[in-house]
């Protein structure tokens, strides 16, 4: 079973997600469904990504209920003067009634940020869809966000990555109570890098798993995407094995930034 973190109106979502981003069509249907009998529960797609039929269809065809799975889709930015005409076309090719998470891709421009996101909140009263969240804000537009209408993002999804990590940028999110999903770990990873396949030798496992497993033990959800069963496979069975802190402070020292 799947660790969850629990967003703020009480939705366990499974920190461990399957990304759908580049999957065209046929692909998406049958990686989707792949990754349903694997176990993930937590099916990440968006209207840019032209794959929320297949997504859909997938979830459908998996015979589990739809509760079972967390579905997440993302409102494009040049959408938001539409947005809710745009999150009923999105529940129409996913074939259900509403999504467990929609977010906003990117930053809308400044003058739209606000209302944007009331529109969210708006398709969440309505019981369009369940939790409601953003994608690479920065703090200070989620708290401008927060202060405008008294309601946090739920989740920010943001790109993260053994070079990428930042702890205080992380900190700023935990102090605010905003979940972390982590995109883009393994793609902008060295695989190769000496600290990840000494520490994958030793737990006997791919350096990929190293790395997903590291998100998961900063609390950070992730997205791997693949079209490989095998691969879809592997991303998945992390529960085997756990990181020393020590393997953790030196995945950490592989940061850029700062």
């Amino acid at each position: 079973m799947t660790k969850t973190v629990n967003l703020p109106g009480g939705t366990a979502l499974p920190l461990i997600g399957f990304g759908t981003w580049q999957l065209r069509p046929k692909t998406a249907y049958e990686s989707v469904r792949a990754a349903l009998e694997i176990g993930y529960r937590h099916i990440d797609t968006a209207t840019l990504y032209q794959n929320e039929s297949d997504v859909g269809r997938a979830v459908k065809d998996s015979d589990l209920d739809r509760e079972q799975v967390f579905v997440t889709t993302k409102l494009r930015p040049q959408d938001a003067r539409h947005a809710r005409r745009t999150l009923e076309s999105s529940l129409r090719l996913l074939n259900t009634g509403y999504v467990d998470l929609w977010l906003i891709h990117w930053p809308t421009g400044q003058d739209e940020l606000v209302s944007t996101w009331q529109e969210l909140l708006s398709a969440k009263d309505a019981g369009l869809v369940r939790n409601v969240g953003v994608s690479n804000y920065s703090p200070v537009q989620i708290d401008l966000l927060t202060k405008s209408s008294g309601q946090q993002p739920a989740v920010n999804q943001i790109p993260w990555s053994p070079a990428q990590h930042d702890p205080a940028l992380l900190e700023e999110h935990r102090r605010r109570g905003v979940v972390v999903e982590g995109y883009s770990g393994l793609k902008n990873t060295d695989l190769r890098n000496p600290v990840l396949t000494e520490i994958a030798r030793r737990h006997q496992v791919t350096s990929a798993q190293v790395v997903l497993r590291w998100h998961l033990e900063h609390d950070i959800v992730i997205l791997p995407r693949s079209s490989r069963r095998e691969r879809i496979a592997t991303n998945y069975e992390l529960e085997s094995f756990h990181l020393a802190p020590e393997d953790i402070t030196a995945i950490d020292s592989l940061t850029r930034i700062g």
